[in-house]
């Protein structure tokens, strides 16, 4: 019998390993594939399409002689799949990550032959036409970087894989790595196609050894499908500034990584001063499905407004059904948060949804039928960024959250422009005082009876929240990447919607 379960680092940790060689003893045949992204239910047993899980060596038995109270019928039909609009995640439980002929019996390398045969000038044409922005946050249109570094003079050119996946509550990109590393392998040589680069980089954090190892064995196996473009693997040190394009460009090249000034732009002067397309690893795993005949204008016929395609959307933190799920854009949180995920895992009530990562603002239950939408979230100061979702219920204190980001900012920042470097630790204080309720300061007495003499006197929670907006301001404009430009979405969306959770009694209009 022919039994299918993830590898997956995540279902690794969750026994998968140990069952998949249960099964063997038995005698059964084992692929190891990709995950579905049911992460509630891993380590997911697949046998003929019908899934058991999350199952352990206890239920193995149960599960071979169908009496398993686990199963959750045909995995394909389970609403948490039915539902998605697949196309990134379009093999996703099916096939064996580093086994090429499982990639190309499903539609692999079919856009990498197409690319070569219509040429880069058309190649770059599709790209624009498909709408694709730019998934790791920015949301930049793919196309118009693709056509500036395809246009710009030298030598040599490059394409960059961003694959510094540091925002919590994200997984898409190591998923992408781990199950489906061929897919993000051929977008890159597509791109390289289109701009006229003969190397590439996949820049992978440490923490991430199960999606380097992946692509390393992947590129051995496709690298005379890809000739003469090469592909290498480079590993970086986990800094979460690392994940700015400018700072990885410095870190790829041996140096500190801290953000470079801009201009000159990347697509110009980028890796070794040469023209270079930086691109997330969600946005590059997209152009082979692009480049399929007939995939542009279907994926420009996906989502709402200027945000086309589908988003693989990651669900995480107090959540009963975590996991990803891949959809066009245009879906609500209501939905997402509540129909798909299945409200919180603790029972309470949701009490914010913060979307991006650490340096997403925090959206209100009031908000939560805004579209998925690049300007809708933009208008209500809010970041789609690489589409992760940290729910949490009503116990979380949002004053703490807060405070959180600014010493998130503090700890990861590189330290090169003022606004981030002293802004966050003096964020940190402000918060600190503004819920301790304000604090005492030493005013000089200028009255000549007392000359230098000193007076005490309250600041007001008021004038600290005054003095914190303006500080957020500062940092949101002046600092040289989103690390400092970011830090005060989570800050005052949680102070103008949860002002109670501050300990201040002070009017916060100056925070709307």
């Amino acid at each position: 019998m022919l039994i299918r379960i993830s590898d997956d680092a995540l279902a690794r940790a969750l026994g998968a390993d140990a069952l998949a060689a249960a099964f063997a003893a038995k005698g059964h045949e084992i692929h190891r594939v990709s995950s579905w992204g049911m992460h509630w239910l891993e380590p997911l047993v697949d046998i003929d399409g019908n899934g058991f899980g999350p199952a352990t060596l206890a239920d193995l038995d149960a599960i071979l002689d169908g009496t398993s109270s686990k199963a959750i019928g045909a995995i394909a039909e389970h609403p948490f799949i039915a539902g998605q609009q697949r196309l990134t995640f379009a093999r996703a439980g099916t096939t064996r990550p580093t086994n090429l002929a499982d990639y190309q019996a499903h539609g692999g390398l079919v856009g990498l032959a197409r690319a070569r045969s219509i040429g880069p000038e058309a190649i770059v044409a599709e790209v624009l036409a498909s709408g694709l922005r730019g998934r790791g946050g920015a949301g930049f249109p793919a196309g118009i970087k693709w056509k500036t570094v395809a246009a710009a003079p030298g030598p040599q050119k490059y394409i960059v894989c961003n694959a510094d996946e540091g925002d919590s509550a994200t997984f898409a990109d190591r998923m992408v790595m781990e199950g489906d590393p061929f897919q993000l392998i051929e977008g890159m040589a597509i791109a390289g196609e289109a701009v006229g680069a003969s190397r590439g980089y996949i820049y992978c954090r440490s923490e991430y050894p199960d999606a380097i190892a992946k692509l390393n064995a992947a590129l051995v196996n496709c690298a005379h499908i890809i000739a003469p473009f090469v592909v290498e693997v480079r590993m970086g040190a986990g800094a979460y500034v690392c994940g700015e394009e400018t700072s990885l460009l410095n870190s790829l090249e041996g140096k500190r990584g801290e953000v470079r000034a801009k201009p000159p732009l990347p697509a110009l002067e980028g890796f070794m001063g040469r023209p270079t397309v930086v691109n997330n690893v969600l946005t590059l795993a997209a152009i082979p499905h692009i480049l399929t005949e007939g995939g542009a204008s279907l994926y420009d016929s996906l989502g709402i407004n200027r945000s086309k395609g589908t988003m693989p959307i990651q669900l995480a933190g107090n959540i009963k059904h975590g996991g990803l799920y891949e959809v066009a854009f245009g879906i609500t949180l209501r939905e997402l948060v509540y129909e798909i995920g299945g409200g919180t895992d603790s029972g309470r009530p949701v009490k914010a949804v913060q979307v991006g990562g650490p340096l997403g603002a925090y959206i209100h239950p009031d908000q939560f039928d805004i579209p998925f939408d690049y300007e809708a979230y933009a208008n209500v100061d809010a970041l789609i960024g690489h589409a992760g979702l940290t729910v949490l219920d009503d116990t979380a204190d949002m004053g703490a959250m807060a405070r959180f980001a600014m010493e998130f900012c503090a700890v990861e920042s590189c330290g090169k422009c003022t606004p981030c470097r002293i802004g966050s630790t003096r964020g940190v204080e402000l918060i600190d005082r503004i819920r301790d309720g304000g604090r005492q300061r030493d005013v000089i007495e200028l009255a000549p009876q007392m000359h230098n003499a000193k007076k005490t006197v309250a600041r007001s929670t008021a004038e600290e929240i005054e003095l914190l907006t303006d500080l957020c301001e500062t940092m949101k404009f002046g600092s040289l990447c989103a690390l400092g430009g970011f830090t005060p979405y989570p800050v005052m969306s949680a102070l103008k919607h949860w002002p109670q959770d501050f300990a201040a009694d002070a009017v916060v209009a100056e925070a709307e």
